[in-house]
């Protein structure tokens, strides 16, 4: 799924998880949690605090914390800067829960792609579903 305007695409990766939204929230803002599923990170779910996302490839993430709302939403830049257009994002992560009859909803929106970083946008909605992936295979050892 994704939405469209005239200047930025929008990647959305939704997935269920039959887990309380406050273990899911545990997950989303503990940085040894966040490194087990996303990125090695300096995360601190603090509005206005700048992290880094340190990928497996090499790369680094600039990131600052846009808004915390415990239990139902987190938001943060998601800036990667390149030499190549195509590939120097700047963007917006937002993740929404949703409680529902057997756990949580998730919804993951990264907003800020170009119309010239068609790469870009689908390498971030293939890397959110991998993402959530490894987040319910965290929740799953967690217990």
């Amino acid at each position: 799924m994704n939405k469209t305007t005239a200047e930025t695409r929008t990647a959305i990766v939704e997935r269920e998880f039959p887990h309380a939204p406050e273990k899911l929230w545990r997950a989303l803002t503990q940085p040894h949690l966040i490194e087990e599923w996303l990125m090695k990170n300096d995360f601190k779910p603090e509005v206005g605090h700048s992290f880094n996302l340190r990928g497996e490839w090499g790369g680094v993430l600039d990131c600052k914390v846009l808004a915390v709302e415990p239990h139902k939403t987190l938001s943060y830049t998601w800036n990667f800067a390149h030499e190549d257009a195509a590939y120097n994002l700047e963007s917006v992560v937002v993740f929404t829960l949703t409680p529902t009859a057997k756990g949580t909803h998730l919804r993951v929106e990264q907003s800020g792609f170009q119309p010239h970083q068609k790469q870009a946008y689908g390498g971030a909605h293939a890397g959110w579903k991998q993402f959530l992936e490894n987040l319910d295979q965290l929740m799953v050892r967690e217990g």
